[in-house]
């Protein structure tokens, strides 16, 4: 059976496999399928969200270049994250606390279940407290205080829309401490170059430092796929690569797509971005 994307009206991308699920949860429509080329595939809301075959590009992604640029990442925030891959690379770091918030749990339950692949028992780790609420909701009320957060979430649609909001970057702003970094995925740049001009000029509004990264994934499609990091000190275009790359050979990571030649090769911009976002 061919399943589609409807994220986009003018634009058809649809993968064929064997559903193995189809149910709305509490807060979106779910569906998760196995195909030939790309493994089981998690859809909500009819929009392609992960993939066992390309998943570990945008989630090393995601983790690697704040947790190797940050001098002592110790303890880490994840919003969203339900597939449990973004945890997974956290927790090859030598962190002291982790905490996850996911507003929908049976995402998490049907992860393990179908998706176990990708989660490789992480939710299982005593490092990670896992906590079923909404994240802005979370950000807004939490007294911690963190060195990273990483925003894992849907398009800014249904239950993630408000994660898209500066009111939410200003949360996360006064959650961070004052070496703190966060990341956020902001979509294709072809596709949806309003969301990745519109929340990057809201972050650059919150953060002394921000940046955009670039990531080339399959099944995100409309040319590369973007990322956001708001930073209150650490310039990410500063730091030295041969520390990075110390650091990276030091923990022995064990990494699919990400290298710290990668990390300062994704924060350059072609001309059409620059001109985006200027």
């Amino acid at each position: 059976m061919w399943c589609y994307e409807t994220l986009h009206s003018d634009v058809k991308f649809g993968l064929k496999g064997k559903i193995l699920y189809k149910k709305k949860t509490a807060h979106q429509n779910c569906l998760i399928s196995k195909t030939k080329d790309f493994g089981k595939v998690l859809f909500l809301d009819n929009v392609i969200q992960t993939t066992e075959a390309d998943e570990y590009i945008y989630h090393e992604m995601l983790v690697h270049p704040l947790l190797l640029t940050h001098p002592n990442p110790e303890s880490i925030l994840v919003i969203g994250g339900g597939d449990g891959g973004v945890i997974r690379e956290i927790l090859k770091h030598p962190v002291k606390e982790l905490i996850m918030v996911e507003i929908d749990k049976t995402i998490i339950d049907l992860s393990k279940k179908y998706l176990p692949k990708i989660s490789k028992g992480s939710f299982s780790d005593k490092r990670l407290g896992l906590i079923i609420d909404d994240g802005a909701k979370y950000i807004q009320e939490t007294p911690k205080k963190f060195d990273l957060i990483i925003v894992d979430s849907p398009d800014p649609v249904g239950p993630a829309k408000m994660l898209f909001s500066k009111k939410f970057y200003q949360d996360v702003y006064k959650r961070l401490k004052s070496s703190g970094i966060m990341i956020r995925q902001t979509g294709s740049t072809f596709l949806q170059a309003n969301v990745l001009k519109s929340n990057y000029r809201k972050i650059k509004d919150v953060f002394p430092l921000s940046f955009i990264q670039l990531a080339s994934i399959p099944t995100y499609t409309g040319g590369y796929f973007s990322f956001v990091i708001g930073s209150k000190k650490i310039n990410f275009l500063k730091k030295s690569k041969k520390q990075i790359k110390q650091k990276y050979l030091k923990l022995k990571l064990k990494t699919k797509y990400y290298n710290p030649g990668i990390q300062f090769a994704a924060l350059q911009l072609p001309n059409n971005l620059l001109r985006l976002v200027k």
